[in-house]
């Protein structure tokens, strides 16, 4: 998870964190009852109430709407339905030709899947920061990963395992920082994620011989895993996990969705994810640095009010 993966004007939290936080636990028998938790949480006020407030619903949906659990089962069962013909099709290939620096044809065959909200599901981060008036910050995001809590995103451990009994490699193309490796892959296995060996595992920070990679976009991790795989599928939850995202406005990812539109649904695969994503900075220009109050205005006036 990262607050931006698409350019970086946006990387207020891309940036690598020197070393991964370990949590202390608290004994099961002392945690305090959620009513309870909730009641003695400080009301947010200010700033922090327009960061939770702007959260909460797209959070609770995730958690508690079945129709979330419905979109993302159909997502990999209907991808699932694909596997055959994309193995069977020398020429299939899910990466755009920009990012193919070799021929695919005869390589092994792999899907790529990013891995929060897409395999994996933070929504108790999430929550966290809303029940806390609190936003994302490296420290607190290293601190959950090192939990190892977080569940798999329904639908995706069956795909998973049906692309791995056909013989194709998972590759887990992450803006997990590489330091939080070790957590990432164990949390996987715990869900039941094949996991082939470290390699397998692409994080943010991952060095790509001859490829400069632009803040926090994927376009180097991709053609690394080019270079080995013939690439069936990809998975995501944002733009960027699929293409290189040059311009976060409006229009930019207008364009980058029109150009590949017929790839979805066939090559890739979008999971929903409302909670965080380029689309929420392209409202305020990109710009962290501004209040709050300042990109919730700045959101509400992107807003369609059919005038």
């Amino acid at each position: 998870m990262r607050r931006s993966a698409v350019s970086l004007s946006v990387l207020a939290c891309a940036v690598l964190a020197l070393s991964a936080c370990k949590r202390t636990e608290t004994p099961a028998d002392a945690a305090p009852p959620a009513a309870a938790a909730a009641a003695s949480a400080p009301a947010a006020t200010g700033d922090a109430a327009v960061a939770a407030n702007d959260n909460l619903n797209a959070v609770l949906w995730m958690q508690r709407a079945q129709e979330y659990r419905a979109i993302t089962e159909q997502t990999y069962r209907a991808a699932a339905d694909h596997l055959d013909k994309a193995l069977k099709e020398p020429n299939w290939d899910a990466l755009v030709p920009e990012e193919r620096g070799n021929a695919a044809k005869g390589l092994k065959p792999a899907v790529v899947l990013d891995v929060d909200e897409t395999v994996l599901d933070n929504s108790p981060y999430q929550a966290r920061l809303v029940r806390d008036g609190k936003e994302y910050d490296e420290l607190s995001w290293d601190q959950w990963v090192a939990e190892k809590k977080a569940k798999a995103i329904p639908g995706v451990v069956d795909f998973a395992k049906a692309a791995n009994a056909k013989g194709v490699t998972l590759l887990y193309i992450s803006n997990r920082a590489v330091h939080l490796k070790d957590a990432t892959l164990a949390n996987l296995r715990e869900q039941g994620l094949p996991v082939a060996d470290d390699s397998v595992f692409l994080g943010l920070g991952t060095v790509v011989d001859g490829c400069e990679q632009a803040g926090s976009e994927k376009n180097c991790r991709r053609r690394l895993a080019g270079q080995q795989y013939r690439v069936l599928m990809q998975f995501g939850d944002q733009l960027g996990d699929f293409v290189e995202v040059t311009a976060n406005t409006n229009d930019g990812r207008d364009a980058l969705l029109q150009q590949y539109h017929d790839w979805f649904g066939e090559r890739w695969w979008m999971l929903p994810n409302p909670t965080y994503g380029g689309f929420e900075p392209a409202q305020f220009n990109n710009d962290y640095s501004q209040s709050r109050q300042a990109r919730h205005d700045a959101k509400r006036a992107a807003l369609d009010y059919a005038p």
